[in-house]
């Protein structure tokens, strides 16, 4: 997979909101949250399909997600808050108390998923 560095936005979704409402252990939270938007350009550059798993890097933290095409702008990922977004987002509130999260630089790495019958030696 060729090396795919983007920048990340976070916030909140729809099926995000709706799952806090309903509980973050339900389905719908857990889904919400675990996936990242790109654009189509941007996944046909680096051979990704929808539902692939992929391992985001920032300065602060790794997480693993499945990634989906999304209607934003080539060169951006967006992300819902929760607890894969909160491993990528630093500490730092320049005195705002609120982390910097919508301009982070990430790197996107595509997971290789076992095969069954396939040997990995």
């Amino acid at each position: 997979m060729p090396e795919l560095i983007l920048t990340l936005i976070t916030g909140r979704s729809t099926k995000q909101g709706r799952g806090i409402s309903i509980g973050k252990e339900c389905a719908e939270y857990r889904e919400a949250t675990q996936v990242v938007g790109l654009s189509k350009p941007d996944m046909v550059r680096s051979g990704l399909s929808d539902g692939d798993r992929v391992r985001l890097k920032t300065d602060f933290g790794e997480a693993e997600a499945r990634c989906r095409q999304a209607d934003v702008p080539e060169g951006l990922a967006f992300m819902a808050f929760g607890p894969a977004c909160n491993r990528l987002v630093g500490g730092e509130t320049h005195a705002s108390g609120m982390p910097d999260s919508k301009h982070l630089r990430i790197e996107v790495l595509r997971v290789m998923e076992p095969q069954p019958g396939r040997r990995y030696d």
